[in-house]
């Protein structure tokens, strides 16, 4: 036994994968030879997940704990929430949909024992639909490109982090935060490591399409600075062909005549919609970039918790971004 384990969940309208998800999830702590707890983070829940993670809590409250917020805020948010309460020594994330089998998680606690700071997780023969795989993909590429934090799998919520980097992660003040590339950011030595998947047994995903490009741009904005960048050098290249192309027209002007130049006019405002839509682009992601500094800046609660059920906190407790202080409270060993 190396150090304490907390497994933290966000769940969202999962009523149908708790009952195995809980039951999968003790079962794995009482294997394990070391303190655990489980703590399940409801993220606005309207299916009655919230009422059932309150059940579980009151049922195992020597290893259970849950967390209601009072409105979705999203999963990132929730899992930072999740961080908070966690008491753990290294903290496990999980998605709530059995996508990723809680049996993975002794694989993750033996890389973090071999020294790791952090451990990613590769998923094996992916039963995701071609979308949600090429999807996957495209975010994978654009981290890698942006950040240079190079792993294979960043949508896969199945990871482990030592504490220190939990907490390090907690210090982070950012609205829009990918925890994924955050911990990185911090961690001395990393690893991935192969797990498996298994198709969705119940419920539906809650990335869709729109989230899916929502994701794509909080993952631009809110972790590099590579887009605005890339905007300079595109700038000056649009200046230098436009250039060249002004120069193009005027020796042909003088070559072919004056009919031929006033024959171009609708090249020139062809030419002329192209700079304004790169122009408007360039707005577009700037606007980005200073919406993220204005919620900064706001310095609003990333979420606001409804109650917390352990038996330590009582229920009906409203503690806004607890992000600085973890609530004391003893794991006990299976």
């Amino acid at each position: 036994m190396t150090g304490s384990l907390s497994i933290v969940i966000p769940v969202y309208n999962e009523i149908d994968n708790l009952d195995e998800l809980i039951h999968r999830c003790v079962e794995v702590g009482q294997s394990l030879d070391r303190t655990w707890e489980l703590v399940l983070v409801d993220d606005g829940s309207r299916d009655g997940s919230s009422e059932r993670l309150i059940e579980a809590a009151e049922a195992d409250p020597d290893h259970v704990k849950a967390v209601i917020l009072n409105r979705n805020y999203g999963q990132h948010n929730a899992v930072i929430c999740g961080f908070s309460h966690a008491n753990g020594d290294i903290v496990v994330t999980l998605d709530a949909d059995l996508q990723n089998p809680p049996e993975e998680i002794p694989q993750l606690l033996k890389a973090i024992d071999e020294g790791n700071d952090v451990v990613g997780t590769i998923r094996m023969n992916r039963q995701d639909s071609v979308f949600r795989r090429f999807a996957s993909w495209t975010i994978n590429h654009l981290v890698k490109k942006t950040t240079g934090v190079m792993m294979h799998d960043y949508g896969c919520m199945l990871r482990a982090y030592r504490r220190p980097i939990v907490d390090a992660m907690l210090q982070c003040r950012e609205r829009s935060t990918f925890i994924p590339v955050l911990a990185n950011s911090f961690a001395k030595r990393t690893t991935e490591i192969e797990v498996s998947h298994a198709e969705r047994s119940a419920g539906t995903s809650k990335y869709g399409f729109m989230r899916l490009i929502n994701l794509q741009f909080d993952l631009l904005t809110c972790m590099t600075t590579f887009p605005l960048r890339l905007l300079t050098w595109v700038g000056v290249m649009i200046s230098m062909l436009s250039v060249a192309f002004g120069g193009v027209l005027l020796a042909l002007r003088f070559i072919l005549g004056a009919e031929w130049a006033a024959a171009g006019v609708f090249t020139l405002f062809a030419v002329l919609f192209f700079f304004v839509g790169v122009q408007f682009i360039a707005m577009g992601l700037v606007g980005e970039y200073l919406a993220r500094v204005h919620n900064d800046v706001r310095g609003r609660p990333r979420y606001f918790i409804d109650s917390v059920h352990d038996e330590t906190v009582l229920a009906g407790s409203a503690r806004p971004d607890e992000t600085t202080e973890r609530p004391k409270r003893r794991l006990v060993h299976s």
